[in-house]
C-alpha cells in the first residue's frame, strides 16, 4: 500500500510538473514586473489623465521586464461601471518598457466609448471608480488588426502571458 500510494503522489507531481510547462498563461503565473505611473497606487488619477482634462493615456514605466519578453500589451479597465466593466484602452506589440504620455500605435483597439485608442476615466457623478491598468508581458508579438476589442486581444494572448502586473487608480467626478 505505501508503495502504491508513493507511486500515486509521483504521478501526481510529475503530471502537474508536465501540465504546468504546457499550460503558459495560466494561474501561476508570478507578478515579478514592477509598474510606474504619474499616481500612486490606489491614489486618484490626475486630471490631465481623463474627460476633464486633455484626455492623453499617462506614462507608463515597467521595470523588471522578463528577458524573453517579445512584446507587451496593456488593458485599462473600469469594473466599477453602472452596466458592467468598461473598457478604456487596449493596446498591443508595444516594443519598450516606457510607454511615453500620449501614447499612440498602430496596434490599438477599440474601447468601450466606441473609439480607437485610450480615453480616460469618466464615471457618472458620485463615487469613485477603480481604474485596472494591466499590463501583460508576452512571448511573442500578436497578430491582430487594429480595432480589436478586450476579448479579442484577451484570446490572442492565451497561452502567451510570461508575466502581468495590475496597477489601479482612482477617480470620481
Amino acid at each position: 500500500m505505501k508503495k502504491f500510494i508513493a507511486v500515486l503522489t509521483l504521478l501526481v507531481l510529475l503530471f502537474g510538473c508536465i501540465n504546468q510547462k504546457a499550460y503558459k498563461g495560466g494561474p501561476d503565473i508570478k507578478e515579478h514586473m514592477k509598474v510606474e505611473l504619474p499616481f500612486e497606487e490606489n491614489g486618484f488619477i490626475p486630471e490631465k489623465y481623463t474627460c476633464k482634462g486633455i484626455d492623453i493615456s499617462p506614462e507608463i514605466k515597467v521595470s523588471e521586464v522578463p528577458e524573453n519578453t517579445k512584446s507587451i500589451a496593456i488593458i485599462v479597465d473600469d469594473p466599477d461601471a453602472p452596466m458592467g466593466t468598461f473598457v478604456h484602452w487596449v493596446v498591443w506589440n508595444i516594443k519598450t518598457n516606457q510607454i511615453p504620455e500620449g501614447y499612440k500605435s498602430e496596434f490599438e483597439g477599440v474601447n468601450d466609448f466606441g473609439v480607437i485608442g485610450y480615453r480616460g476615466p469618466c464615471p457618472p457623478p458620485g463615487n469613485p471608480h477603480r481604474y485596472f491598468f494591466k499590463i501583460y508581458a508576452l512571448d511573442t508579438e500578436l497578430s491582430l488588426e487594429r480595432g480589436a476589442r478586450k476579448e479579442d486581444l484577451l484570446k490572442a494572448m492565451e497561452g502567451h502571458i510570461i508575466d502581468k502586473v495590475e496597477y489601479i487608480g482612482l477617480f470620481k467626478r
